[in-house]
């Protein structure tokens, strides 16, 4: 199996091929998505929020998404009993102290711990979720994937927005 990259180097989700693999190269392209909008910015720029009222930000998704990458593979599908990733059970809050740097670090690290837990487990594997209104459901490592390529791709334009307002930048 041949993988391609973009212009801009993010990989290209495979076109052809088994379920496994296609749905991990898409929410990979999606969580590269997600990085290329933020590099090349300052610490003031990945703190803008994007619209009044909200306080939406590109440090704000990058550490809400490690959030989601820790609940939906770690606790759910590996029934962990983990804390939040941040102080903040969104992960929104932004912490004066902490940058993107140290926010992308994390992200990794939730993604790589995800991945390892996933490795050896089918498709066909279910989690249970612990908590909130679905608290109870059990759920496929499947859907797992299915959802976080949705709530990956529902951020990444959310962060179109705020790349735009930060500097003018657009584009996938």
């Amino acid at each position: 199996m041949t993988t391609h990259t973009l212009p801009d180097g993010r990989p290209l989700p495979l076109l052809t091929g088994a379920e496994r693999p296609m749905l991990e190269s898409w929410l990979d392209y999606h969580r590269a998505t997600l990085e290329m909008k933020c590099r090349g910015l300052d610490a003031a720029q990945v703190r803008l929020p994007s619209a009044e009222p909200s306080a939406l930000t590109l440090l704000g998704l990058v550490q809400h998404l490690a959030e989601v990458e820790r609940n939906w593979f770690q606790r759910v599908v590996a029934g962990l009993d983990l804390p939040p990733v941040f102080e903040e059970p969104t992960g929104y809050a932004l912490d004066p102290r902490r940058g993107l740097d140290e926010a992308v670090a994390v992200w990794r690290r939730e993604i790589a711990r995800g991945r390892e837990l996933c490795a050896g487990r089918s498709l066909d594997a279910t989690g249970r979720i612990a908590e909130g209104p679905m608290a109870g459901i059990e759920v496929g490592l499947r859907w797992v994937f299915i959802h976080l390529i949705e709530e990956y791709a529902r951020h990444n334009g959310h962060a179109d927005i705020l790349r735009e307002r930060i500097d003018g930048v657009t584009g996938v």
